[in-house]
């Protein structure tokens, strides 16, 4: 194969020389960054000539937390993203409902406990619009879920029906369920009876829709958060027909059962599917536990009480959290904890903690994901204890904050005022990493960009900023979303940055970001998008800016 010379383009590499103006790709690998003329020199004379007429160059995103098949699925489902009030939602789900009459149940995504009256749902509010069919309308953090009465049937929840350990099976004062199930109890009640109506097919077409995305809007490479056995059969299968066109590192889901040599059988699980031989798109790399829920559900767990004084209990306490992430540091395996509230992150890094004691010196890359409410003392903990911050910038975007600084207690709480603190994470020397939290969130990185440089929203760019101190330089955010985001997942041998060795991994945007105003970071397109070398999306000309 004839190398391929990419030339007449400001690259910025995320590597430790940041610009270069040309790169030589041979095979799927990159052969040489830097200066024109010594790439011309390297590619030779028969080379394939790729003049990019100065267009600006990134290494392809890598999304640093996501739930990749489950975006796909999201993508075909009624989007109540920005909906704002119940009648917004009733209608929204009242014309899919109509537009798609054979369908046999509705799913919906993206609804916030602000938009409801009080907050929480009921299942009669599902009812009014779309009584007939079963309907599951997942919160747009999926710590949550909202079934009407139908829904509430085919999964067998009733008003006997026992909340597990880190869940709830939400009642009235009657005792009646509501419909509004939550953490473990949507995990263990809910989702397995959906993914019994889900077949090989159905995952497989949703892989491919979350391809897609990513392809059309740059991202290279994603870490597949909570990953199990069926999502990882369709991973597998794409991946042997040769249609993987991102580079999937995963982390394995780990469930609390209350009973501890069942909790660390899934470590061994994971173990040996990280022992498997990985391929350029597809690994195991380590384990995702759950250690409390969100503040918008007041189900994360602080150390201090909600506005409205109650708190939550961890869905792992200490002495449980501890064995499996020593198991798993014990067998090479990385430990990703979800952990919002500070209490939670307490834990988490208790139990790294007692990992260390018990395992004594290894190499090790733990991570703590969301870290949304997180005292200064800690996070000097995290980074001495070579902890990673994975956080993802569009979980600050002002338009979702309004409920989320309301729990909390309103402006004027200190909790509020240091939520999502980016660069204390970076000033204490730890590693910090941003993705999305797709479906969560919108999957496209531009916008999380725009947001990790502004603090402002994508949505209203008008809104005020939220806590503007703690934005990020441009270049700085896209390092975490690139750089970063592979080296937190043991990717940085591969990809992340454009650097001789490294996969022809990255893209082409229809302007110059860095230079531009950041609120073109919302305008800008992905013209080109490069994977191992193959050219895996291209921009129409109508599409191109000119």
């Amino acid at each position: 194969m004839s190398p391929h010379l990419y030339r007449s383009a400001r690259i910025f590499t995320a590597d430790r020389r940041p610009w270069a103006d040309a790169l030589v790709v041979v095979d799927d690998r990159i052969a040489y960054v830097g200066d024109e003329s010594t790439a011309a020199r390297v590619a030779g004379p028969d080379a394939a000539i790729h003049d990019l007429g100065g267009a600006t160059v990134l290494p392809g995103f890598v999304d640093g937390h996501a739930h990749i098949v489950g975006t796909g699925e999201a993508a075909g489902q009624v989007d109540l993203w920005g909906a704002g009030s119940l009648e917004e939602i009733q209608r929204r789900i009242a014309d899919w409902a109509s537009d798609h009459p054979d369908v046999p149940r509705i799913h919906a995504t993206g609804w916030k406990h602000g938009d409801i009256p009080g907050g929480t749902p009921d299942r009669s509010m599902l009812d009014a619009v779309a009584a007939g069919r079963p309907v599951y309308a997942q919160t747009y953090d999926f710590h949550s879920i909202w079934l009407n009465t139908a829904a509430l049937a085919e999964v067998g929840i009733d008003d006997s029906t026992v909340s597990p350990p880190g869940g709830t099976v939400h009642r009235d004062a009657d005792g009646h369920a509501t419909g509004y199930v939550d953490e473990t109890a949507m995990h263990r009640l809910v989702w397995p009876v959906l993914d019994g109506f889900t077949g090989d097919a159905e995952r497989d077409s949703a892989l491919a829709a979350a391809l897609a995305g990513y392809a059309e809007s740059g991202v290279t490479g994603s870490t597949d958060m909570a990953l199990g056995e069926d999502d990882y059969a369709a991973m597998r299968r794409a991946d042997a027909a040769g249609t993987l066109t991102t580079r999937i590192a995963a982390f394995w889901r780990i469930q609390p059962t209350g009973d501890a040599a069942a909790n660390l059988a899934q470590v061994a699980r994971a173990a040996s599917l990280a022992q498997e031989k990985a391929t350029p798109f597809l690994r195991v790399t380590g384990i995702k536990v759950m250690v409390d829920g969100t503040v918008d559900g007041c189900t994360a767990s602080l150390g201090r009480p909600y506005a409205d004084g109650s708190k939550a209990d961890p869905v792992w306490s200490l002495e449980e959290l501890a064995p499996v992430v020593t198991a798993a540091d014990a067998a090479g395996l990385q430990v990703a904890m979800h952990a919002i509230g500070d209490e939670a992150v307490r834990i988490a890094i208790g139990a790294v903690e007692a990992a260390v004691a018990a395992n004594g010196p290894r190499e090790r890359r733990h991570r703590i994901e969301h870290l949304e409410v997180v005292e200064a003392a800690d996070i000097q903990r995290l980074a001495a204890l070579g902890i990673t911050a994975s956080m993802q910038p569009v979980h600050a975007d002002p338009a979702n904050q309004e409920n989320w600084r309301h729990v909390l207690g309103g402006d004027h709480d200190a909790r509020v005022e240091r939520g999502f603190p980016w660069p204390e994470m970076t000033d204490a020397g730890a590693r910090l990493v941003f993705g999305t939290d797709s479906p969560t969130a919108p999957h496209q990185p531009l916008p999380n960009m725009f947001i990790a440089a502004t603090r402002r929203s994508p949505l209203d760019p008008s809104l005020p900023a939220n806590f503007a101190h703690y934005a990020l330089p441009l270049a700085d955010a896209i390092v975490h979303a690139t750089r970063d985001a592979a080296w937190a997942s043991r990717s940085d041998d591969t990809h992340g940055r454009l650097a001789e060795g490294l996969y022809a991994d990255f893209i082409v945007l229809d302007r110059d970001v860095f230079e531009a105003p950041a609120d073109e970071l919302l305008d800008a397109r992905v013209v080109r998008t490069v994977v191992g070398g193959r050219t895996v999306h291209r921009a129409a000309p109508a599409e191109v800016r000119s």
